[in-house]
């Protein structure tokens, strides 16, 4: 477990060196007292484990940048991928507040060690397009959606895929949720794409990661049972949601996504343990009602071919 006495921990993702796991995650400060405070107030932690039980905490990562920049309100959830030349390239979002929105980006940031990051460039690398995306949600002190990058390579060898929390342009108001979707050749050219899912009942679809199952590509995401359609709720807490797909290029039909309910698990990442079984990492969101943020020990999981199952 990863608990921080003076700061709330999140949202995290992870990069594998040798024997080492490294586990980047959302922080914020307690003396913040609310917690509905830490979103625009996170930097990017880090810390080390070799059993993904027992943490050494390091430096942080990434924190904002001053004004007027993409990223000078906060850096939230991305992930980190290995490039050709042994480069690690974390992507991640930005926000800052712009005429009273609160607008979202994708950056990229570089590290030859993966202790010290430099920003690849003062601007954003990869932007909400207007085709294709709703960029504002109209609540009232809500953003767009695009952030939670998550980088892989495409698996024929074509280039790379980034999947993005997003909203699509059209659908039931509240649930147009949707996974945005750009493609690179080099991984710091990116041309944004159509959306790879379309709305389904959730209104986002959080942290997504794509993890190979019995040779298919599953998708796992997040969303908050509030924020699901009344339709798909249930009696037990299900934050975490798995759908098979065919081809990634093709996308995944998301009304045939399926919970895990677990009692305060969000924005779980899919890992192999030290032996090689499943697990799901993440943090512990809501106990009674509290706010709790910290991150959780694995959670072991059996993958059926349709659904995740505790272990």
């Amino acid at each position: 477990m990863l608990r921080l006495p003076d700061h709330w921990v999140w949202d995290s993702w992870t990069a594998i060196d040798g024997s080492d796991y490294h586990l980047f995650f959302l922080r914020a400060s307690r003396a913040l007292l609310d917690p509905n405070r830490r979103h625009m107030r996170a930097g990017i932690g880090h810390a080390v484990s070799t059993d993904l039980r027992n943490w050494t905490l390091l430096p942080d990562a990434l924190v904002h940048t001053d004004a007027p920049a993409w990223d000078s309100q906060a850096v939230w959830t991305g992930s980190v991928v290995q490039g050709p030349d042994g480069t690690w390239y974390m992507f991640y979002s930005g926000v800052t507040n712009e005429r009273g929105v609160s607008i979202q980006r994708i950056g990229l940031a570089l590290s030859t060690d993966l202790m010290v990051w430099h920003r690849y460039r003062p601007q954003p690398l990869v932007q909400a397009d207007p085709r294709w995306y709703d960029c504002l949600d109209g609540r009232a002190g809500v953003s767009e959606a695009w952030r939670d990058p998550f980088v892989l390579a495409d698996p024929d060898g074509d280039g790379w895929h980034m999947l993005i929390t997003a909203r699509a342009r059209s659908g039931p108001a509240g649930f147009r949720g949707a996974i945005g979707h750009a493609r690179s050749s080099d991984l710091v050219h990116w041309e944004v794409q159509p959306p790879l899912t379309r709305p389904a009942g959730f209104y986002e679809l959080e942290v997504a990661q794509v993890q190979w199952l019995d040779g298919a590509p599953v998708l796992l995401f997040s969303c908050m049972p509030d924020v699901v359609a009344p339709e798909r709720r249930s009696d037990e807490f299900a934050a975490t949601w798995t759908v098979v797909g065919d081809r990634l290029a093709d996308g995944w039909d998301v009304t045939k996504a399926v919970p895990f309910a677990h009692p305060s698990l969000y924005t779980a990442r899919l890992l192999r343990d030290v032996d090689g079984s499943l697990c799901l990492l993440g943090f512990r969101n809501f106990d009674q009602g509290r706010f709790v943020g910290e991150i959780l020990d694995p959670v072991p999981v059996e993958w059926t071919g349709e659904r995740l199952l505790p272990g």
